[in-house]
């Protein structure tokens, strides 16, 4: 979560960026713990590893989350700043360092999220050679599109990633969703398959994706031409509501002008008239 390289001059990475660069403040609250409670959950439920390292831990709430779900979790982060504020439970499993150094392991599971983006590019290609020397799983997160935040100096999208884990043999697990992480989270693993055998996985599940994304534009030229449709039938009515409030307007003037005339005012007496007579009559 910390970036791994600070900008020039000393560690950036202190109170400012976790309070302002983080997309939100980045603190022991209730959203934080949370957001790393369920991917632990789905970490310890989907790919049950004994041995973790969180590379760029921030404040721990990950290792500290596996923890309590009696996995054996540790964490590594550039900042100290960071570290000094990892709950006490789990501070003797993190450590202040970087991914860019060789690593200790092995480890089952090696999860990264969105701390690449923040490595120069031949620090990053190091950060990835460590991660794949110490496990055969990795779960990977880096924004593809954020260069406004200023320590990213390595935005990259997710292919230019998975070619530099490919040279180490890892290939995306492309029947696993990592997007309870972020949408474009990755989980890669050491292939032990020969590479016709890892074409057939990919081109299966690209098939899948295209059949989708064509069902889904199917779909969108369908509802479209019902809102064309529909779009159609309210200007109709529009129309409609127009005329029909024209001929009430006009209705209302005739009716007006009808109890203005003077033989409307006659025909009123008249009939005023005939009334008190019909009483007169019925009294006697």
């Amino acid at each position: 979560m910390t970036p791994d390289k600070p900008a020039a001059g000393g560690n950036a990475f202190d109170s400012f960026y976790f309070a302002h660069c983080c997309g939100k403040p980045y603190a022991r609250n209730e959203e934080w713990l949370g957001f790393f409670s369920g991917i632990a959950d789905r970490i310890v439920a989907d790919l049950r590893p004994r041995r973790v390292l969180d590379a760029g831990c921030a404040f721990g709430f990950l290792v500290e989350a596996l923890r309590n779900r009696g996995v054996e979790a540790f964490g590594i982060d550039l900042s100290p700043f960071a570290i000094e504020h990892v709950h006490e439970s789990v501070k003797p499993y993190c450590r202040v360092g970087s991914v860019a150094d060789p690593l200790d392991g092995p480890y089952d599971l090696i999860v990264s999220i969105e701390v690449v983006e923040h490595i120069e590019p031949r620090d990053a290609e190091a950060a990835i050679r460590n991660f794949c020397a110490q496990t055969g799983d990795l779960l990977l997160s880096s924004s593809p599109l954020d260069y406004r935040e200023p320590t990213h100096v390595n935005v990259q999208p997710p292919e230019v990633w998975a070619e530099q884990l490919a040279r180490h043999g890892f290939f995306r697990d492309v029947d696993y969703d990592a997007s309870f992480i972020t949408p474009w989270a990755g989980r890669f693993r050491k292939a032990a398959e020969p590479i016709h055998r890892l074409v057939r996985q990919y081109e299966r599940r690209y098939w899948l994706l295209q059949h989708e994304a064509s069902e889904a534009r199917a779909y969108s030229v369908e509802v479209q031409a019902k809102l064309g449709d529909a779009e159609r039938a309210r200007d109709a009515l529009t129309l409609q509501l127009a005329s029909s409030s024209s001929a009430l307007g006009e209705a209302r003037q005739t009716i007006a002008r009808m109890e203005s005339s003077k033989f409307w005012k006659l025909r009123s007496a008249w009939v005023r008239l005939r009334r008190a007579l019909g009483r007169r009559r019925a009294d006697r």
